[in-house]
């Protein structure tokens, strides 16, 4: 085994969601030591035997103080992303990234939190952006959001399924 896949033997699943007010995305600002802005899409690890939908549901609310039962429509399952990515410090586990789509309703927006508080990687500002302009960021998981050619666009199996992302071809800062 290589030293790589040595450092990838355990795999971690991580939830998220791009959540939609219209064509605005809610998303977690960060920026390094050197001024270099990283945009998260709102989520986090999965606990050992929780159900997808709880740890979604749980994450939201630490993130962004949303509950799920104020949204239009039921989280849909869009992208799924595989992680090998070594960071500052000690190398993760593999993660396995499962994004869903959330529409929130009218007047929501403004009772979310602006800002996360997070131990592990420092607190992040939360932003709306168009979604469309999310084209040219430090996006992480890179999910392919802008791309869609409308907050409700319908994706099919084969482009959901993405790219994997390593150290050769996602720069973590």
């Amino acid at each position: 085994m290589s030293t790589y896949e040595a450092a990838f033997h355990k795999i971690k699943i991580r939830v998220a969601a791009v959540v939609f007010d219209g064509d605005d995305i809610a998303l977690i600002r960060r920026v390094d030591d050197h001024g270099v802005a990283l945009y998260t899409v709102p989520g986090g690890n999965v606990e050992a035997a929780e159900p997808l939908p709880h740890a979604l549901r749980r994450e939201l609310l630490e993130e962004l103080g949303l509950d799920l039962e104020r949204v239009e429509r039921p989280p849909s399952f869009t992208w799924l992303l595989d992680a090998m990515l070594t960071r500052p410090g000690s190398t993760p586990p593999r993660k396995l990234h499962c994004v869903y789509r959330v529409h929130i309703g009218a007047g929501v927006r403004r009772g979310l939190r602006r800002f996360e508080e997070d131990d592990a990687v420092g607190n992040g500002e939360v932003v709306w952006l168009p979604y469309r302009a999310t084209a040219g960021l430090n996006l992480f998981p890179p999910v392919p959001v802008a791309e869609l050619s409308s907050p409700t666009a319908p994706v099919d199996a084969a482009a959901g399924m993405l790219a994997g992302v390593d150290d050769g071809n996602h720069r973590w800062i």
